[in-house]
């Protein structure tokens, strides 16, 4: 089953967020991608966050794991300081060569944590999951979610 990693960072009560707009379809989902082999979930998690937003981030927390079915498999979603950095993909990254055929675009952005609530977000259960705890924190354990595809 596929493994991966995302990202919670939030600066200035912003969530780091990438605004995907494929095929006309306008969503916005959490930064991350896949595990590749050799490495462990953190070593991933700096990985994709360098390749898709250039950011500079410490002190990894798992706050959520989450089932997201055999298409997307487990997604451990982590929290994590901010350090420094603007969003920006990277040149030589794989979303970067994808936007730039123009019609799978990818864009890292800060997403005001007021808006949240009022844009589309995959996956809807983990939007849910992200208000509830971004601004009053995590439980000590992680969170376990099951996706329904």
């Amino acid at each position: 089953m596929r493994q991966a990693v995302r990202v919670i960072v939030i600066k200035d009560q912003s969530l780091l967020v990438m605004h995907r707009n494929k095929f006309g379809q306008q969503f916005y989902a959490l930064v991350g991608g896949g595990i590749d082999y050799g490495e462990n979930p953190e070593q991933a998690l700096y990985r994709e966050v360098a390749e898709e937003t250039g950011l500079q981030i410490t002190n990894p927390k798992l706050v959520i794991i989450e089932d997201a079915g055999d298409v997307y498999g487990m997604q451990y979603i982590y929290t994590c300081d901010y350090v420094s950095g603007e969003p920006a993909l990277a040149a030589d990254s794989a979303e970067a060569l994808i936007h730039a055929k123009g019609e799978n675009l990818y864009t890292p952005m800060w997403l005001p944590l007021s808006d949240l609530p009022n844009v589309v977000f995959q996956p809807k259960e983990l939007q849910a999951t992200l208000i509830a705890h971004a601004t009053a924190g995590w439980p000590a354990a992680p969170i376990e979610l099951l996706i329904n595809s």
